[in-house]
């Protein structure tokens, strides 16, 4: 027998790569590998005997287990003076602000980093789970298990690019003791769902730290923009959120070192933008996620897009708190500057991820109902859109997707015959950003001349 979650995840192409289903297999047949499109994906290696559907049980993407607003339930909802939002979940704080220590290397304000190492020094946990580079080419980022805080650091900054955690699900499962794990929202939903099922999971596991995801990248996202770069050979390390002094933060920058040892470096807006807004190399599944703010996660963090902080180089935090634990723990923190911040503020840094998590989630559900395209069961509800603007920029960023998945494979990795390939897409895109902005262009000064009178008015 097929495993099921081959046959109804990834068969249909909505597996994320997560390798929860590979970790709990009681058969052992399931295997995690990357596909020709530099996804993981679990591949069977002996026959399933058991039948018992756990697979799909622990499966973020599949339509047997809870969604988001239920397992937060579970987990917060009965948690003294919790709130609760549409968009973020269950919630107790939410906080500006950075760690002095751990900020400049990393992604934002390094408080993430900050609390991991809290975590250990302060005996809360034993050990930490967190990505870090590998120093192989064919795996450039790997979930690692460290237990001191000089090796959580090495795990500091972002990384765009595949991992599964099926080897550190089993490891904790033979090995007694405290875990925290970091993760992206539906990594810690499927740990959520593994640990209702897996006893000793749920006793060692104790903290989850969820990150702001707008969308995964294959690893030829990683090959792509390292040859944009003017990489030559193969890329052996990455830093993807380099920091510069005369740059706001939201122009960061990817460097790369080859095997023969050089670096080169390239800017968010010399590149790796155009790459990422549209989509390119990213999984399926991502279309099919309705989580911003890792609502299975005691606490999580993300980049302050607000235009008070994205100017400052040196990155800011945001986190929202669900655990009184980790609350208190954050207030030890010896290294964390923090202040409180409204939820609404939080919720507007992430409005761009939410638009597109949310609206658009809604119209493509909606869309693939009308095709007859089986898709998972979501909280959102399938609803048509009536922007047609909007739905043309959904149609232009799949299909270039869709294209970039197949083109970098088809000719091994040629930058030009990928880019020849979209050209046409990119430049109906760019035409339809100048006419709606023409179209619009009177409504954006009606709408600021009601604001600026408002402002007036109560001045």
């Amino acid at each position: 027998m097929t495993p099921p979650v081959i046959a109804f995840v990834a068969n249909r192409d909505l597996c994320i790569g997560c390798g929860t289903c590979a970790a709990l297999c009681p058969d052992t047949v399931l295997e995690m590998r990357f596909s020709r499109f530099g996804e993981y994906i679990p591949v069977e290696t002996g026959e399933c005997t058991k039948e018992c559907g756990l697979c799909l049980k622990v499966c973020p993407f599949s339509d047997s287990g809870e969604n988001e607003d239920t397992i937060g339930k579970r987990l917060y909802g009965e948690i003294s003076g919790i709130r609760h939002r549409v968009e973020t979940g269950y919630f107790l704080d939410s906080y500006v602000g950075h760690s002095e220590k751990h900020r400049l290397q990393s992604a934002s304000g390094g408080v993430a980093t900050g609390l991991l190492e809290t975590l250990l020094t302060e005996g809360v946990v034993d050990h930490v789970i967190c990505v870090a580079p590998t120093g192989d080419p064919e795996r450039l980022f790997a979930f690692h298990i460290f237990s001191n805080a000089d090796d959580v650091r090495t795990g500091a900054g972002s990384a765009y690019y595949p991992v599964e955690m099926s080897t550190v699900l089993r490891y904790v499962t033979g090995h007694p003791g405290r875990y925290a794990i970091t993760g992206l929202p539906c990594f810690i939903k499927a740990i959520r769902l593994a640990q209702q099922r897996n006893r000793t999971l749920r006793e060692r596991i104790l903290v989850t730290v969820g990150l702001v995801c707008g969308q995964l990248k294959s690893k030829h996202f990683t090959e792509y923009i390292a040859a944009l770069a003017g990489v030559k050979g193969r890329v052996t390390a990455v830093r993807y959120r380099g920091k510069s002094p005369d740059q706001p933060a939201s122009n960061f920058y990817f460097s790369f070192l080859s095997q023969e040892g050089d670096e080169k470096k390239i800017f968010w807006r010399d590149g790796i933008s155009e790459a990422w807004t549209n989509r390119w190399f990213t999984p399926n599944a991502c279309n099919y996620c309705d989580d911003v703010f890792a609502e299975c996660a005691d606490i999580v963090c993300m980049d302050a897009w607000l235009p008070e902080y994205s100017g400052d180089s040196r990155g800011t935090s945001l986190i929202v708190v669900r655990s009184p634990v980790i609350r208190e723990i954050l207030m030890k923190g010896v290294s964390l500057s923090l202040k409180p911040i409204p939820i609404d503020r939080v919720i507007q840094s992430q409005s761009g991820i939410l638009a597109i998590k949310r609206h658009q989630l809604s119209y493509r559900l909606y869309h693939d109902s009308q095709s007859g395209i089986r898709v998972p069961k979501k909280r959102i509800p399938a609803v048509i859109m009536h922007n047609v603007f909007t739905r043309q920029h959904m149609n232009l960023k799949e299909k270039m997707r869709l294209t970039t998945r197949d083109a970098w494979i088809v000719r091994g990795g040629d930058v030009q015959y990928l880019r020849n390939k979209v050209q046409k897409d990119l430049k109906r895109l760019e035409f339809m950003n100048q006419f709606s902005r023409i179209i619009f262009y009177p409504v954006h000064i009606i709408r600021f001349l009601i604001r600026k009178r408002g402002a007036i008015s109560n001045g």
